[in-house]
């Protein structure tokens, strides 16, 4: 067993897979806290490695090609600060960073752990129900549909259209883009057999980001739906098993009855840390009350 605690987060391995839980340090970001712990199967490891600085280094995973729904979501577009996969290191902890390193690369040869691409999802996505307001408005998730609401800052056209509720059989991909420069970001839900190419400013199915610091958040939408739509490297019967009812290809879930109160926990204390606003969190807080 290996083990590095920073204030950044505390990364502890066991021999068959890492557990990644995010610091409670103030500098940690919304993404990652609001993500929570992670667990990351060896099997969906491709590879560790530790970089070393003047004023801090950094541990790095690199996961197998499609293991993530969220790296799939947001197509490499996380920044270092956001990245769940990322630990920054004091300098007087460089020697434990190392030997963590070897002990995960020490599991992992290569006639065990194939590092090449997979076909299936081998973590679960963000944990559901999610809430998130950035942008022109503010998208949910239950785990069955989207719900897209609209505030003030949205364009007449797009808000006169009222709430969106899109089923996730009905959706044929979902895409996250951040802001950049002086190009607005998005996150865009494509409604199957209804393709359109207007801009996320006036796209009822689509939120429009403007660079603030709630806009990473929207990832974890995005991610939480491509858990749910066919794997892109899965076979033609995919999407006939999610239209039969049948679960999709992910990494088992906990939507036990202990996942839901303690997804309830993660949800009071993201209120605490000021995450979620008080209307954030009643939404949310609700949509886990139902499935109960």
């Amino acid at each position: 067993m290996a083990e590095i605690i920073q204030k950044d987060g505390t990364w502890v391995f066991d021999g068959d897979a890492l557990r990644l839980t995010p610091g409670r340090d103030r500098n940690v970001s919304p993404l990652r806290r609001a993500l929570g712990e992670l667990t990351v199967p060896l099997r969906a490891l491709a590879g560790v490695s530790f970089e070393q600085g003047k004023r801090s280094g950094r541990l790095r995973l690199r996961l197998r090609d499609g293991a993530d729904p969220l790296l799939h979501a947001s197509g490499g577009r996380l920044t270092e600060s956001d990245d769940p996969y990322q630990l920054a290191v004091e300098p007087g902890r460089y020697g434990v960073a190392e030997y963590f390193v070897d002990e995960v690369r020490g599991a992992l040869p290569h006639d065990r752990v194939p590092a090449g691409p997979v076909d299936r999802y081998l973590l679960p996505g963000p944990a559901v129900p999610l809430s998130v307001s950035a942008g022109d408005g503010t998208a949910g998730f239950d785990g069955e549909r989207v719900r897209l609401e609209w505030n003030w800052k949205t364009e007449d056209a797009k808000a006169a259209a009222g709430p969106r509720t899109l089923a996730v059989a009905d959706l044929a991909a979902v895409e996250w883009l951040p802001a950049a420069g002086l190009e607005n970001g998005f996150l865009r839900f494509t409604v199957k057999n209804a393709p359109t190419k207007a801009p996320p400013k006036y796209d009822p199915n689509a939120v429009e980001l403007w660079g603030f610091r709630k806009d990473p958040l929207m990832a974890l939408v995005a991610a939480a739906v491509q858990a749910r739509l066919p794997h892109p490297a899965a076979g033609p019967d995919a999407g006939a098993e999610l239209a039969c009812g049948r679960a999709p290809l992910t990494a088992d879930r906990d939507d036990g009855h202990d996942g839901l109160l303690r997804r309830l926990r993660e949800l009071g204390e993201l209120r605490r840390d000021g995450v979620l606003t008080e209307e954030e969190f009643a939404m949310a807080k609700q949509a886990v009350l139902r499935r109960m």
